[in-house]
């Protein structure tokens, strides 16, 4: 059954078991509370469809996935690290606030132009990167202001 308001994810129910299904394009992430649920759906899926096994997901769409015995863990490390590398800022430091306190910026800057492709690509992977890191969002709100005339000081 599909999902009202997220349509790539799914649910597949037989009795009590229930399992969760991301698709996306090609790939299918099945998650299930037991093992046997989900190699029941496999099996369902593999009579119809032709298909391969890949086993469980290391990394998916940018997304890192751990799997213990009772916690699964989701990160974005290497995509941040890529993204701090596309925008020229791999050596930067950590810092604890995720902008400079009261920052002031302005459409009116007088700052140098920057590559507006550039710019709108970084605030797209900081949109996708928002997921993981909640933090940034008011600073990727508050850049994406200037996404059709960025300049240095933005």
């Amino acid at each position: 059954m599909r999902c009202a308001t997220e349509h790539v994810l799914y649910t597949w129910q037989r009795g009590k078991e229930e399992l969760i299904i991301n698709v996306y394009v090609d790939d299918l992430i099945i998650i299930g509370a037991r093992a046997e649920d989900i190699d029941s759906f496999k099996c369902e899926m593999a009579a119809r469809f032709r298909m391969r096994n890949l086993s469980a997901p290391s990394y998916y769409l940018g997304i890192e996935v751990r799997q213990g015995k009772e916690v699964l863990t989701l990160g974005q490390s290497t995509y941040a690290s890529k993204l701090l590398e596309r925008s020229g800022m791999a050596e930067c430091k950590p810092c604890v606030t995720p902008m400079e306190e009261r920052l002031k910026l302005t459409k009116a800057s007088i700052a140098a132009k920057v590559d507006a492709i550039l710019y709108q690509s970084i605030i797209g992977g900081l949109c996708y990167l928002v997921h993981m890191r909640p933090d940034i969002a008011f600073v990727m709100g508050y850049v994406s202001r200037f996404m059709e005339d960025p300049q240095e000081d933005h």
